[in-house]
């Protein structure tokens, strides 16, 4: 999959809005909080993100505020920003510089397995795609931008992996691309609801020999669609239903 360092920013702002647009659409936003970025081309650390306090599916490409490192706007602009809520954002992307996109969601799912010790449970294929690839950070309180020292512990707990759950937090992902990144998110999406539907049964799961379980990750990191056809149909979708997105 190319880097999006490849794409221009307009490029990048349309993958990002539309980003935000499809988080909305299947119901993974809370409210106004929480963000989804990603890094411009540059040596210098630029990235666009959300503006503070529009809705998901108000955002377009040309909404998108230009950040420095520290959550600061690069740019002028009227539009309210948090700094403090790109805390988390800004230590990732200084700490893996392969984490050219990262999404960090609140959502019912997510943020019941984040209540769970266990983490993400190898319960279904969905599943085995992120068997030993989502690290776990405990709960510190509410990120803030002065949090110098449990920034540096959530990258170390992020590790090399693509995703990481924050205890009683969230769900966050990183990938190379937007595409590749919603991808990731709507999957590991999918894998909280499926462990959390399994458990509602009270029925002993059926979990798959650790052999099988391998063998299915393996397969999932050697394709090399790693979302593409998705990302391609889901534009086109929201090109028929939503085309302000690029504006």
């Amino acid at each position: 999959m190319s880097n999006d360092s490849e794409q221009d920013e307009q490029s990048l702002r349309e993958d990002l809005a539309a980003a935000y647009r499809l988080i909305a659409l299947y119901g993974m936003t809370d409210l106004v909080y929480t963000h989804l970025s990603v890094r411009l081309p540059g040596s210098a650390h630029r990235f666009l993100v959300n503006p503070y306090g529009l809705l998901f599916e108000e955002v377009t490409a040309s909404s998108l505020v230009v950040v420095d490192a520290d959550g600061h706007p690069a740019q002028e602009t009227d539009s309210p920003f948090n700094p403090a809520g790109f805390v988390i954002h800004s230590a990732v992307h200084r700490a893996r510089p392969d984490a050219a996109c990262v999404m960090h969601t609140h959502t019912l799912a997510g943020m019941t397995v984040a209540a769970q010790k266990a983490g993400i449970l190898p319960l279904n294929q969905i599943s085995m795609e992120f068997y030993g690839r989502v690290g776990f950070h405990s709960y510190e309180g509410i990120a803030a931008d002065d949090n110098l020292s449990e920034r540096e512990r959530l990258v170390h707990d992020l590790g090399g992996n693509i995703g990481i759950i924050l205890q009683n937090h969230g769900l966050l992902t990183v990938g190379e691309t937007v595409a590749q990144t919603f991808y990731r998110t709507w999957y590991l999406e999918q894998a909280c609801r499926i462990q959390i539907a399994v458990q509602s049964t009270g029925v002993p799961p059926a979990i798959p020999s650790e052999a099988y379980i391998l063998r299915a990750r393996e397969q999932f990191v050697s394709d090399p669609d790693q979302g593409r056809l998705s990302w391609q149909a889901l534009r086109r979708k929201l090109d028929r239903e939503q085309p302000d997105y690029r504006n």
